[in-house]
């Protein structure tokens, strides 16, 4: 059965893409920034944010077994003790007024020289970084657009009632006739 299988498999063995996630997270940790190919990047969103959260909660935590519980499951996935030890003592700081979204990919249009594969940027957003918002005056611009032809829609349909109105005694006066 293909229960708990919802990941991108990355066309290698479940242990090769364990090992492969790991080091992208421990780059990604340690340098803040890497280049990879969409498709890794995009797998290695979920997987990173996930510790980032395990950071969180164990600086949260008041007693130091349930600190320590949650480094040792972040040292289970990502196997880099200077990337778990950096991130759980420096870098989660970053992201304490954040409630997810740790991560951004930027896809970067060149295709690599070897398999032409889709190569893309991922790195950690940035703490003051507000992300994408709607803009408010345009939404609002066209919304007035839009009602202006429904106030003249009214006006040229009164002409054409009055239309069929003045032909239909026309036809009752030549029929009288």
């Amino acid at each position: 059965m293909r229960h708990n299988k919802h990941h991108a498999s990355l066309g290698v063995t479940r242990e090769h893409r364990a090992a492969m996630l790991s080091n992208m997270a421990a780059s990604l940790i340690t340098h803040g920034r890497i280049q990879t190919t969409l498709t890794k990047a995009k797998a290695l969103r979920p997987f990173v944010e996930k510790i980032i959260t395990k950071a969180k909660q164990a600086a949260a935590k008041t007693q130091k077994k349930d600190a320590i519980h949650l480094r040792r499951l972040a040292l289970a996935d990502v196997r880099d003790e200077t990337a778990v030890t950096k991130l759980f003592n420096e870098t989660y700081k970053e992201f304490a007024n954040r409630n997810g979204g740790y991560t951004r990919i930027y896809k970067l249009g060149a295709q690599r020289q070897s398999d032409a594969a889709e190569m893309a940027l991922i790195e950690f957003v940035k703490a003051d970084d507000p992300g994408y918002k709607k803009q408010k005056g345009r939404k609002s611009a066209k919304a007035k657009k839009s009602k202006a032809p429904k106030a003249d829609a009214p006006a040229t349909e009164a002409p054409g009632a009055t239309a069929p109105a003045a032909e239909v005694p026309k036809a009752a006066g030549e029929a009288s006739s």
